[in-house]
């Protein structure tokens, strides 16, 4: 497998596309690119991040960089640490949702935010020239800090909008799935401050995954029956490095991924809509999310007044244009939550926070609160292309099928219809086109889905 290098930072299979001296040459390339400043690092509990951590650190240290090392924290984390220390950039040593041989680095610029298509190539440019490193004398510093898991919390627990005091009178019991990741102190100690009765599974942090790694469906079998058991009045489930959510019901039903936003959505506009953030030129409060978000999203916009604007996939390419628009709030249909008020990068526990506030204000159990959302269903599958060039075979599909559909290409090919859409884009993660398509009901989801993944595996680049 070679190695990923894409706006979502650097990830490989560690001991072969990752290896030390890629580590190497990543890290002191972001210390040349960040002057030499402080650096925050953090990681999301894998078994080699331990590894490739004291390779960051002391690369970094070795480069003349100071370095604040948080150990075990989710990535949103380190992105809050990053903006309340005022540091130079952080790093976060995660493959997010890849499986447990994957390894990566994610990089963050001075503001806390990942680092964006233009920054990301001047890194790489930088990596591909000599490095150079510090004098004995002119060594970085290293120091730990474990404070901001509880910073982490308590800026959720002092939102504005925030009371704990009725999620408490609640008394919720709530299975809290962290798959041994970033996640397993962190989200049952919030669960824990707002009166839950938290039964914790694949939460000890050692990163040994005890399923695939990505909160989906599929991987949440033993999630589903653990709330049945239990009976829990839902369950939580977060990615290793906990930026995605995804909700089980009281029933052990998938809540589904693409709801965690919108119902983040729906929470923000009806406490803020009508307050705060800067309106757009419509005058209406601004929701950010991507091309790949579910149109739930615009139907829960348009009931509280508020505009929808849409950004290529990709957490910086929303959090930036959210910055950018001043939205209220936002974020990814796979279950990531972008809350400015916190932070401008997706937050699994700011979400949780907002959800366990809704489901308690809501009064009822989450399956029926479920019933009150729009009603979609998606489907999402995956095709290689082998040596095929994807670019071309897009065109070639878009030209086909542009009569057909509003088209939209700005990350990919997008066909918006009438009362579906289906969106094909190369991965930033994997080498492979994604297939994304959404319809009314599942049947009608599957049929575009089915339908674009053969014209994609038989469409040429010659077209």
């Amino acid at each position: 497998m070679s190695l990923m290098v894409s706006i979502s930072g650097v990830r490989g299979v560690v001991g072969e596309s990752l290896t030390p001296e890629v580590i190497v040459k990543y890290a002191r390339s972001f210390a040349q690119y960040s002057n030499r400043g402080a650096i925050v690092i953090g990681r999301d509990g894998r078994v080699s991040g331990k590894i490739v951590g004291n390779i960051v650190s002391s690369t970094l240290l070795a480069a003349g960089c100071d370095v604040v090392a948080l150990g075990i924290v989710p990535t949103p984390t380190i992105g809050l640490a990053v903006e309340q220390l005022r540091a130079a950039g952080g790093i976060s040593i995660t493959a997010s949702h890849n499986p447990i041989e994957w390894n990566g680095l994610k990089f963050f610029g001075a503001d806390g935010m990942f680092l964006d298509g233009e920054a990301n190539s001047r890194l790489w440019k930088i990596a591909e020239t000599p490095g150079t490193y510090a004098a004995w004398n002119e060594l970085g510093e290293h120091e730990t800090n474990d404070s901001f898991i509880e910073r982490h919390i308590g800026l959720v627990l002092h939102l504005p909008f925030f009371d704990a005091g009725i999620i408490r009178r609640r008394k919720f019991k709530v299975v809290a799935d962290c798959v041994h990741g970033a996640g397993g102190r962190i989200v049952p100690q919030l669960l824990r401050e707002l009166g839950c009765d938290v039964i914790e599974l694949n939460c000890d942090c050692s990163g040994l995954f005890s399923r695939n790694p990505e909160p989906v469906p599929e991987n949440l079998v033993e999630l589903r029956g653990r709330v049945t058991a239990e009976h829990a009045d839902c369950g939580v489930a977060v990615d290793p490095d906990a930026d995605r959510l995804a909700l089980v019901d009281e029933k052990g039903e998938p809540f589904g991924e693409e709801l965690t936003v919108t119902t983040a959505v729906r929470f923000i506009l009806e406490k803020l809509g009508s307050e705060r953030g800067r309106p757009g030129a419509s005058g209406k409060p601004i929701v950010v999310v991507n091309l790949s978000t579910t149109r739930a999203v615009d139907d829960v916009a348009k009931k509280f007044g508020a505009e929808v604007v849409r950004t290529p996939v990709g957490e910086i390419n929303v959090a930036k244009k959210m910055k950018e628009l001043g939205a209220i709030v936002g974020g990814e249909g796979s279950g990531g939550v972008i809350l400015p008020a916190v932070h401008y990068t997706r937050d699994a526990i700011v979400g949780i926070g907002l959800i366990m506030q809704q489901l308690a204000e809501f009064g009822g159990t989450l399956s029926a609160f479920k019933a009150t959302m729009p009603r979609y269903s998606m489907v999402k599958t995956k095709v290689s292309l082998e040596n095929r060039n994807p670019e071309s075979v897009l065109k070639a599909i878009r030209k086909e099928h542009a009569k057909n559909g509003n088209v939209n290409t700005d990350d990919g090919l997008k066909l918006n219809f009438d009362d579906s859409w289906v969106h094909l884009r190369r991965s930033n993660t994997e080498p492979i086109i994604r297939i994304i398509a959404e319809a009314p009901t599942s049947g009608k989801a599957e049929e575009l889905s089915q339908r674009f993944g053969e014209l994609l595996r038989t469409r040429t680049d010659r077209a």
